[in-house]
């Protein structure tokens, strides 16, 4: 077995970084900060991939988790304040390329296995590594005023990992209403940091 001693490339500690950081080395007249790359590269808040790391945030926000950076190679998404794993899954009504009508709502939800990124190795278990998972539903339909900013523009299924895993084990995927008819908690965000903690407690109803 190699030692984290061993590795002569170890897992890099990433710090927080500002937006003012600038490029270096530049041609005259070239001042682009990190902030010009961020909203260069990140401006597409409807679209899949961007929609889905504002949601991570917006869940952070209500788990009091934004202080640090966001896990790239984490096996879930999310470590609320007081210790709970928190796997958030994003969708909406409305995207940024053109539509022939709104989308179904429907959550990726396979079971991973585990990576992890200090030792670069996987976990034999295929499991879902959260305690709760958050299904994040950007429910507005009118184009015209579409703002994923405005957080009375979303509304959360919090449903534990453990309910998922009894009810329908390795399945792949699942839409919004079987989510309601497994007990998923519905909340507007103030109410989501109390949605996550209640299934969290309830964890021992499925024997954690």
């Amino acid at each position: 077995m190699i030692r984290l001693s061993d590795k002569r490339y170890p897992a890099i500690s990433i710090q927080k970084k500002t937006g003012k950081e600038t490029f270096l080395n530049g041609v005259d007249g070239l001042h682009k900060t990190l902030y010009d790359f961020w909203a260069w590269a990140f401006s597409d808040l409807v679209g899949n991939t961007e929609r889905g790391k504002l949601a991570e945030f917006i869940v952070a926000m209500a788990v009091s988790a934004t202080d640090g950076i966001s896990g790239s190679w984490e096996s879930y998404d999310l470590l609320s304040s007081d210790g709970i794993r928190i796997e958030v899954k994003a969708s909406a009504y409305l995207q940024s390329w053109a539509q022939k009508e709104l989308s179904q709502i429907r959550f990726g939800i396979r079971p991973t296995h585990a990576w992890d990124s200090k030792e670069n190795t996987y976990d034999d278990s295929l499991l879902r590594q959260a305690d709760v998972y958050v299904f994040c539903v950007l429910k507005h339909k009118n184009q015209d005023t579409l703002n994923p900013l405005d957080l009375s523009q979303w509304e959360f299924f919090t449903l534990s990992s453990k309910a998922l895993d009894q009810a329908i084990g390795n399945q792949k995927s699942i839409s919004l209403n079987r989510l309601i008819s497994l007990g998923a908690i519905k909340s507007d965000f103030s109410g989501l940091g109390q949605a996550i903690r209640q299934h969290y407690a309830g964890l021992k109803d499925y024997g954690k």
